[in-house]
């Protein structure tokens, strides 16, 4: 027997409150006819997860309850992953085996030294947080071949070096995947990397390679599996404040805002402050040390763990959980600081103009958007969140687009 779909689970939730689609239309802040088109299963299969958050905190349960079974509205759906620019790097993570694991066709290459595999990694870590996205797809099929060759060929000695450099290749591969929402590929990509963490012994690369795994699963309401991932993982590095190891330090914290990052879209607001409190403490501890284990590759690929970090996701917490006035006060006070990542900068400035556009301030809300055109269009193209908010920008703004907010709506795709 089929499982509800989401339309039908929120069509059940509704009923027993009870509420009207207007009711719950209103309460939530969508319109009337997203909540029908949803109900009647004509919402493309693809329902933005803000959108059901909203209607999880009107209907007063966990966004995990409306989820149910969404294969029926996805079956139909058009994949926009297999795109011809990944066939390189599917190629690399998934070669073609032959019987009792034998490589068929496999490329041959040299084993390159360690110290340039460790180059080719930072030169690509740089290139992604660059946004160019173009020289990363580029480069990490050869970087991966190399990395494999790398292990291989490593003495005894240098075995372990080897397999960590494997698992932040391959971890730089997942995220670089995620971005590109190529989600599949992306899982495989980061269980590489994990199974290559856990080979080499480093449990702060393996943290690391989680806290990615976490965003991705967030990416695909996987709520209640990222909180226990990420809190399992993170009582077992268990950091000592006393005597603290930075990275390892940063590690623990992110994980920490990965689970408040679940807790908080499954209306779970006081969890969520707590864990996000715990991080806060871990960020304070670290303090203004940038510390060399904290430059590598691995924890670099998730962004720098400081106070601005904690203080750009306690606004996208208070978003989420429908206080976009605090989201904007907290967002002006939010201490400032060159250590995060442009990706982690960019992603609060959607927030501040999502914060925006729910306070009735559209034409603020644009203004930060266009500032992201001019600063990270690369980015920006790939950002639903950014098509959605130039879709309600238009429709708040009712009149012909300027020249700017329609170059605007083109990069991002969004129909006029």
């Amino acid at each position: 027997m089929a499982q509800p779909t989401i339309g039908e689970n929120i069509a059940r939730f509704r009923r027993a409150r009870p509420m009207t689609q207007e009711d719950l239309a209103e309460a939530a802040g969508v319109s009337v006819e997203t909540i029908r088109k949803l109900e009647q299963g004509k919402s493309g299969g693809n329902p933005r997860m803000s959108t059901l958050n909203r209607l999880a905190r009107a209907l007063g349960v966990p966004a995990t309850r409306l989820l149910g079974d969404a294969s029926r509205e996805t079956a139909a759906a058009v994949s926009d992953i297999d795109q011809l620019g990944l066939i390189q790097l599917r190629q690399a993570l998934q070669p073609p085996r032959g019987l009792r694991g034998v490589l068929i066709n496999g490329p041959e290459v040299d084993a390159p030294s360690l110290v340039e595999v460790s180059n080719a990694i930072r030169a690509l870590d740089v290139a992604y947080h660059r946004d160019d996205y173009a020289t990363t797809l580029s480069g990490l099929p050869l970087l991966i071949t190399e990395a494999r060759s790398a292990v291989s060929e490593a003495s005894t000695d240098d075995r372990a070096q080897a397999l960590e450099l494997m698992a932040q290749t391959y971890q730089l591969a997942g995220t670089t995947l995620i971005q590109l929402h190529a989600f599949d590929l992306a899982h495989q990509a980061l269980n590489d990397a994990l199974d290559a963490a856990g080979r080499a012994g480093n449990d702060v690369i393996g943290g690391s390679v989680i806290t990615t795994m976490c965003w991705l699963m967030l990416r695909q309401a996987r709520f209640d599996e990222v909180e226990q991932l990420a809190v399992v993982t993170a009582d077992a590095i268990n950091p000592s404040f006393a005597r603290p190891n930075p990275a390892q330090l940063a590690v623990w914290g992110w994980l920490l805002l990965r689970a408040g990052a679940a807790a908080v879209r499954n209306n779970r607001d006081d969890d969520a402050d707590g864990m996000l409190n715990a991080a806060a403490a871990a960020a304070v501890r670290i303090g203004d040390r940038v510390p060399t284990a904290l430059l590598s590759p691995g924890p670099a690929t998730i962004g720098a763990f400081c106070p601005t970090t904690v203080a750009w996701k306690r606004v996208e917490s208070e978003l989420i959980a429908g206080h976009p006035d605090r989201a904007l006060e907290l967002a002006r006070t939010a201490p400032v600081s060159e250590r995060p990542t442009s990706n982690n900068r960019n992603r609060h400035q959607l927030d501040v103009a999502a914060a925006h556009l729910q306070v009735g301030q559209p034409d603020d809300a644009q203004g930060v958007l266009l500032t992201l055109k001019e600063t990270a269009p690369a980015w920006l193209r790939h950002q639903r969140l950014a098509t959605d908010l130039v879709s309600s920008i238009i429709a708040e703004k009712k009149r012909a687009l300027g020249t700017e907010l329609a170059a605007l709506a083109e990069l991002v795709g969004t129909e006029r």
